[in-house]
């Protein structure tokens, strides 16, 4: 049976055809990439390494990841996501794009010499396979970078019982033909996202620390990027969080060892090592 949702694929394709990403400014861009690969050895790879983005979406991240190694391969399961990262990576020699879901990637196994999946593998049934597929395509000792979606487990109560309220909306606004979650999404990002960012810029800079601020991450966000994760938050069909025990666990699971958590936002993003010993 395949590891995947197709709904959700179909929902991203839509997500990635409307929000390319291409509106994003480019320190803002630079500042997102720093926070998930702060923590990517990128002294350890070999010349000319081979890597993986697996669930690549617009290719936002292929783009800065390609000039750095010899050869990107990138996956996606959706054919609208992989068309318009196409589009966005034309004239990168080394990156290539193909349409292919997690677990039937055309790759060999232990073949590559990293590996990424950032934001992707909360949104497949089984996030801890889905993991473990990832894992068996790059060779030992390689290094292999995830973002999952967090539970909140760094968190006081109060925001996860916030949290738990926006379950409920996305639960019905996920689940509407897809003019209706955009312009939900789009609705929200201009009525929430926007004011209460703003409200926690305005916090931060008289001197109050504002990192259980709801939405504070996006204070020096832009509103292309709010509205691209509204729709990302609101009209996802699928959608699991994981504490970052379990992340770990589901790692160690995968055959990753040395494993290691990035410190700030966005949460959780760790990367470890694949271990010599065969992937279950």
């Amino acid at each position: 049976m395949r590891n995947v949702d197709d709904a959700v694929v179909d929902g991203f394709g839509d997500e990635w055809s409307r929000f390319d990403q291409s509106e994003v400014p480019e320190l803002e861009t630079q500042q997102r990439f720093e926070e998930y690969f702060g923590i990517f050895p990128w002294h350890e790879l070999p010349p000319a390494a081979v890597g993986l983005d697996l669930g690549c979406g617009s290719g936002r991240w292929a783009r800065l990841v390609a000039p750095r190694v010899g050869r990107l391969l990138c996956f996606d399961a959706s054919r609208a996501a992989a068309d318009v990262a196409k589009r966005m990576l034309a004239g990168v020699e080394n990156a290539e794009v193909a349409v292919a879901a997690i677990d039937e990637l055309p790759v060999p196994d232990a073949s590559a010499d990293f590996a990424y999946s950032l934001g992707v593998l909360h949104h497949i049934p089984d996030t801890g396979a889905a993991l473990r597929a990832c894992v068996r395509k790059v060779r030992p000792g390689a290094p292999f970078l995830v973002y999952l979606y967090y539970r909140f487990d760094n968190r006081p109560a109060w925001y996860q019982r916030l949290w738990q309220l926006s379950e409920v909306i996305r639960h019905t606004v996920s689940r509407s033909p897809k003019a209706i979650r955009y312009a939900v999404s789009q609705f929200f990002a201009a009525t929430v996202y926007w004011p209460l960012s703003r409200l926690a810029s305005v916090a931060e800079r008289i001197g109050i620390r504002v990192e259980s601020f709801p939405l504070a991450y996006y204070r020096n966000r832009s509103f292309y990027m709010m509205r691209t994760d509204a729709l990302d938050r609101f009209g996802t069909r699928l959608e699991q969080r994981f504490t970052r025990a379990e992340i770990e666990s589901m790692m160690r699971d995968a055959g990753l060892v040395d494993i290691v958590f990035s410190p700030r936002a966005p949460f959780w993003v760790a990367m470890g090592r694949r271990q010599s010993s065969r992937v279950k």
